[in-house]
């Protein structure tokens, strides 16, 4: 294990932010919790051990159980005498394999990875193949019971482009004020045997997109039309709303700021997609 590197008193406060990728199988989501591993304590217990004092690190966004990051995005404050760049690759001498810090730089004292968002984009991969496959099991749902209409899917979707109140779409339990957001894009297409759901919005509620997706299913189906799933969230029956998508085919993708702060990573060109025409940047 690497030295411990301890700060001098003289050293001035510093805000260095993150862009984290992690596979979500084994945390339950990204907040700490109290007796379960999640990926906010594990990254917070790495820098304790590289400083020898408690930080916390603050992200973008709360990823469930299960739920997987390409590009989370997260600051923390540290009179360390790491330099800002430096610390990706100190951390990952600390992390689990299955937590990767890609980028780090320093941020203005007032940055903060989430309130200073613009906007958030999450995945949803479905794998329809009946036969299943052992290499894409985590990172999707195994739906092949009936066959999917991806153009209806995505027809649905595009009503709730721009702000609406998405309360059918928001599981109990959120201290969240409120139910609005803004959607700037809503897609949903088919690559093979993947369906894919993709939105960017202002925000997500708790929940948000694997209620969504639960309803959705039953378009794609023809359980349910256009028009009744609509209605239901624009009437705000949450009532209606009897099932999420399991967690491992949600993917957080990427983080969106007015000022991109990570010019270094955004300089790589790094991509996600299974064609080059839906081909997403991280951040």
């Amino acid at each position: 294990m690497p030295e411990v590197i301890l700060s001098a008193d003289s050293d001035p406060v510093r805000r260095v932010a993150l862009v984290i990728q992690y596979l979500g199988t084994h945390y339950y989501g990204w907040q700490r919790q109290l007796n379960h591993p999640s990926v906010q304590q594990t990254i917070e217990e790495a820098i304790a051990q590289i400083c020898g004092n408690t930080t916390v690190i603050h992200s973008a966004g709360r990823t469930d159980t299960g739920v997987h990051a390409a590009a989370q995005v997260a600051h923390f404050d540290t009179s360390s005498v790491i330099p800002p760049q430096k610390w990706a690759k100190v951390l990952n001498n600390y992390l689990p394999e299955d937590i990767l810090i890609c980028s780090s730089t320093e941020v203005a004292s007032d940055w903060h990875a989430r309130f200073s968002a613009t906007w958030r984009r999450y995945r949803y991969t479905i794998y329809t193949a009946a036969i299943p496959n052992l290499f894409v099991k985590q990172f999707s749902w195994h739906y092949y019971h009936e066959h999917l209409n991806e153009k209806l899917m995505h027809q649905a979707l595009q009503p709730m482009l721009g702000e609406h109140d998405m309360a059918a779409f928001q599981r109990a339990g959120s201290s969240r004020p409120h139910s609005r957001l803004e959607v700037q894009e809503a897609l949903c297409w088919r690559d093979g045997d993947f369906v894919h759901v993709e939105v960017q919005a202002s925000g997500f509620l708790y929940g948000m997109i694997r209620l969504l997706v639960g309803q959705l299913i039953d378009v794609g189906r023809s359980r349910l039309s256009v028009e009744a799933f609509t209605s239901r969230w624009q009437e705000k029956r949450r009532i209606e709303v009897k099932y999420a998508a399991p967690p491992q085919g949600l993917c957080l993708l990427a983080i969106g700021y007015a000022d991109n702060p990570f010019t270094e990573f955004a300089s790589r060109k790094q991509t996600l997609g299974l064609t080059n025409d839906r081909a997403i940047s991280l951040i």
